[in-house]
């Protein structure tokens, strides 16, 4: 039950990557390649009936890891208080910088709200990069199952991070070209004329920067946290992962020239989910390792629930699940196509 329920929790958070990722990458890209009043209603407009419902899987995702592991996410949420905080001001302020752009027609507060929307998706991009970056490298946990993270120390992995060393800030790194990759194939895929133009140009140009970070990153996280290893070398399917992440890579790049850009943001949801099974398996059974020597890696056996609570838990999630699969279904499938270029508002 407890290496179902460390599949179902990452399963989320992969979705939400995927989902979420896209109209975060649009928030990146926005001010580089809408250089227009219509062609930025038009960016808008394409991530509009569903970029609020993408963040449902990070709410689901928490929510899950609170019944599931509650050990783990006492542990995570008062170690990673300040940075979970900044994530959820900088969620506020990408949401107040959609929504209040529509209402106001002063260029003035348009463009100071277009800027705000580019730093908040900016930002959230890096931090949930270092974020990943933490759990993979492990927090300095103590004898009572609990850590303090300073924002920075020495720059340094070892027994006395922090939040920010040259590993977590690599991941930052290649999450922000990651999303930015993702968000320009998906505003290719949902626009038309000169932005989309734009924006498959973009994307032709940061492909190269995404391929130097994963190339950099994959041996970085074996130097980080050498155990990452174990289970590669234990059960050799799980070099599938990896492999998936160049075949997906190649299949980007491939698919970039043909006419269609729905299989290159495909092959780029293939990359965002191989990278992130290829980080959980190398963390599996242990959910939070620990480093310093004062306390034990937090795994399932540690922090997994009571049989009942894991039960009833696993009926509720499946409805919920049946629920939310029904509803993405139908507002991806109403709002398939390409966006118009004169509609009114931002379609949400």
């Amino acid at each position: 039950m407890g290496t179902l329920w460390f599949w179902i929790v990452a399963l989320m958070l992969t979705a939400y990557v995927v989902l979420d990722g896209f109209d975060l990458g649009v928030g990146i890209i926005y001010l580089f390649v809408a250089r227009t009043e219509p062609e930025r209603a038009q960016a808008l407009r394409s991530i509009g009936p569903v970029w609020d419902g993408n963040e449902v899987w990070l709410l689901a995702a928490g929510g899950t890891l609170f019944f599931a592991f509650p050990l783990l996410y006492a542990s995570a949420f008062s170690g990673f208080y300040l940075p979970l905080m900044m994530v959820l001001w900088l969620l506020i302020l990408r949401g107040v910088s959609i929504e209040l752009r529509g209402q106001s027609s002063d260029p003035l507060w348009r463009t100071f709200f277009d800027g705000l929307f580019t730093f908040s998706s900016v930002l959230l991009t890096i931090f949930f990069g270092a974020a990943l970056g933490n759990v993979v490298r492990g927090v300095p946990i103590g004898a009572d199952n609990y850590f303090f993270l300073p924002l920075w120390t020495n720059f340094r992995t070892g027994a006395s991070p922090g939040i920010l060393d040259w590993y977590t800030i690599l991941g930052g790194v290649l999450a922000l070209a990651a999303l930015s990759l993702h968000g320009a194939l998906y505003l290719a895929l949902k626009t038309e004329g000169h932005l989309e133009r734009r924006a498959l140009y973009f994307a032709h140009r940061i492909w190269y920067v995404t391929v130097a970070l994963t190339a950099i990153g994959i041996p970085a996280t074996v130097l980080a946290r050498p155990a990452s290893l174990n289970n590669y070398k234990g059960h050799p399917v799980a070099f599938l992962a990896p492999l998936a992440v160049v075949a997906c890579v190649a299949m980007m790049r491939i698919t970039m020239a043909k006419p269609s850009r729905l299989p290159s943001f495909l092959a780029s949801c293939g990359f965002l989910t191989s990278m992130l099974v290829g980080a959980a398996t190398g963390l599996f059974p242990v959910l939070l390792p620990a480093v310093g020597g004062k306390g034990q890696d937090l795994t399932i056996a540690r922090a997994i629930s009571g049989p009942h609570t894991l039960r009833v838990g696993l009926a509720w999630w499946s409805v919920g699940m049946c629920l939310a699969v029904m509803y993405f279904g139908i507002v991806y499938w109403l709002f398939r196509g390409k966006v118009p270029t004169d509609a009114e508002g931002y379609g949400h």
